[in-house]
């Protein structure tokens, strides 16, 4: 059998095309091209159709032949959507009211792709949650109308099977839980209470539930299972100052009753949450640039943290055993490429002004795009392997614009998971590695020797490659503070024996060493000489501190680089007495 191929949906200003993906990546010729400007474009959840509207129809083909299965006269059409089976197309337009008909007509459409006959119409005047929401088998489809939700069975519209009364509804995974989002009031908090369908008696039959302050919105992310959800919690505004954008707090609750707060190490906003396709752990990228990226499991407990770096994105691959972290928008585009089995890191290219990012659903191959409106120059689209090599470039012609690129989607198990390649895949258009930006340099500190550095920021490195990291194992918290507790007190009785008086030394130490107590007969000379020694020995408990792993501040590593000037003085010192 041969193997499959995933193709690329690309929308833009000169019409609709379906790309065949790597290592072809030449236009798939029996899908006949649109022309038209299209408003919207989908695959089913297989990836078996392919659906646009471009203005004057809706058309629905076979992603593997481009044959025409149906066509629907709807000029109006701004999105569509299928169920999860493709038994079901779902059409929205703008809600609008006229003096003829001022409660307006019913602009979400559901049509039976059997036949091509409409099953039935509804008011949805937001297109914030337009879709119907369906279970895999579509035995169950909800939606929600206002603050009901409404479910039906077997695409049966015409009636419904429950009504559920929720306050405000954030997240929904079918079939079997509901994640209700309730907004705090007059000094209480808000929390968010997770249900099982179809019990939804009150707050006394809710799987979970998480209270929390600061919350003026809420967004949620189940995991592919469904068995447990993010809340990232956000306010508009940070009562200490210390962000221009708010507060954000992140919590974890589980379809089997618990619940936590996610500790992050590092102050400052939340850039990205995601969920591996195990659903047994999650990325978060968060605080203040540069930014921390940290992997956790269902315990909320750091696995592994990646150190800080220019990045606000996190993507794992469809198998889930790449992981890429990313910084676009107002950064420069740079990529790491990670193998999260052994957290090695795989590469690190750079695409510059991309606005968006998908993986093929081979976990082999990603896409990267310029789009507008959110940038109207430079539009085009990359395809890349993820060891950094870019493997098909298409720019888009001056004068047109580039606003969609789509992978199709596959069943799971389409694509098995491959060993991870560490060496570049060979492609005539190169790789575009990250150049290692220089430091930053003050202008009064230009033309000083390179050893006096000065940094805006403390970078800190991954996990594995911190001082004494290789080979160690992981550790508790308790343990490692343990474990420096005693080294402090070792490296203390250390020094100790080495300030005391030997009875049969009769040389002098040396002057690079710290010299045994005496007095000098100058009150003022021995003051000095405490002193130095008091800061010398300061400088070797902080370098005892940095060889055990411990973080330092940046007064104390500028304390550190003192250490041989102090030297030399007290070597001064004592040559004059």
């Amino acid at each position: 059998m041969a193997p499959f191929t995933p193709h690329l949906a690309v929308r833009g200003s000169d019409g609709t095309i379906l790309l065949r993906g790597p290592p072809n990546c030449e236009e798939f010729q029996t899908f006949q091209r649109d022309n038209r400007q299209s408003r919207y474009v989908t695959f089913s959840k297989d990836g078996a159709l392919f659906g646009w509207c471009n203005g004057e129809k809706v058309n629905v083909v076979k992603s593997s032949t481009g044959e025409l299965l149906k066509s629907f006269d709807l000029p109006k059409t701004s999105m569509l959507e299928f169920s999860p089976l493709g038994k079901v197309l779902v059409t929205w337009k703008q809600y609008t009211k006229t003096q003829d008909n001022p409660q307006g007509e019913a602009n979400l459409q559901l049509w039976d792709l059997q036949t091509g006959d409409c099953i039935k119409t509804f008011y949805q005047k937001k297109v914030q949650g337009w879709c119907p929401s369906w279970a895999d088998d579509e035995s169950i489809a909800v939606r929600c109308v206002n603050n009901e939700l409404h479910f039906f069975e077997n695409n049966k519209f015409g009636k419904t099977v429950l009504h559920g009364c929720m306050p405000r509804l954030i997240g929904i995974h079918l079939p079997l839980s509901v994640a209700v989002y309730v907004p705090g009031s007059k000094g209480a908090p808000s929390f968010v209470r997770l249900y099982q369908y179809p019990n939804f008696a009150g707050p006394t039959s809710a799987l979970a539930n998480k209270s929390f302050f600061k919350a003026d919105r809420v967004t949620m992310l189940w995991n592919k299972k469904g068995s447990a959800v993010l809340v990232t919690a956000s306010t508009e505004v940070d009562k200490t100052g210390a962000s221009y954008y708010g507060e954000q707090t992140l919590h974890y609750l589980a379809t089997n009753g618990e619940s936590a707060v996610v500790q992050l190490p590092k102050n400052g906003p939340i850039y990205d949450v995601s969920w591996s396709p195990n659903s047994s752990e999650f990325c978060v990228v968060y605080g203040f640039m540069p930014a921390k990226a940290t992997v956790f499991n269902l315990k909320c407990e750091s696995v592994f943290d990646f150190g800080t770096g220019p990045r606000n994105a996190a993507f794992y691959s469809p198998q889930g055993h790449i992981l890429v972290l990313a910084g676009f928008g107002n950064l420069r585009g740079q990529m790491e490429v990670w193998d999260v089995k052994k957290y090695r890191q795989v590469s690190k290219p750079q695409a510059a002004d991309t606005t968006h990012f998908s993986w093929c659903p081979d976990g082999e191959h990603i896409v990267t795009a310029t789009c507008s409106p959110r940038l109207r120059v430079s539009n085009g689209y990359k395809i890349w392997h993820y060891t950094g090599t870019v493997l098909y470039k298409e720019d888009t012609p001056a004068g047109k614009e580039l606003w969609e690129v789509l992978w199709q989607p596959f069943p799971a198990g389409t694509f098995p998971e491959k060993a991870v390649k560490y060496q570049a895949a060979s492609s005539e258009l190169g790789s575009t590695e990250a150049k290692p930006a220089q430091v930053y340099r003050p202008p009064a500190l230009r033309n000083k020797p390179e050893s006096s550095t000065y940094k805006l920021h403390e970078d800190e490195p991954p996990q594995n490659m911190k001082p004494g990291a290789a080979g160690e194992k992981q550790i508790s918290k308790a343990a490692l503070k343990n474990q420096r507790r005693r080294e402090a007190k070792k490296a203390a009785k250390q020094e100790n024996k080495s300030d005391e008086v030997p009875h049969l030394v009769l040389e002098p130490a040396p002057a690079s060493q710290a010299p045994v107590t005496s007095s000098h007969g100058d009150p003022e000379t021995d003051k000095k000489i405490k002193n130095l020694k008091k800061k010398l020995k300061a400088i070797e408990e902080l370098k005892e501190q940095q060889a055990a792993g411990k973080p330092l501040q940046k007064n104390q590593l500028e304390k550190m680089q003192k250490e041989a000037q102090l030297l030399k003085e007290l070597e001064e010192l004592e040559l004059e007495v």
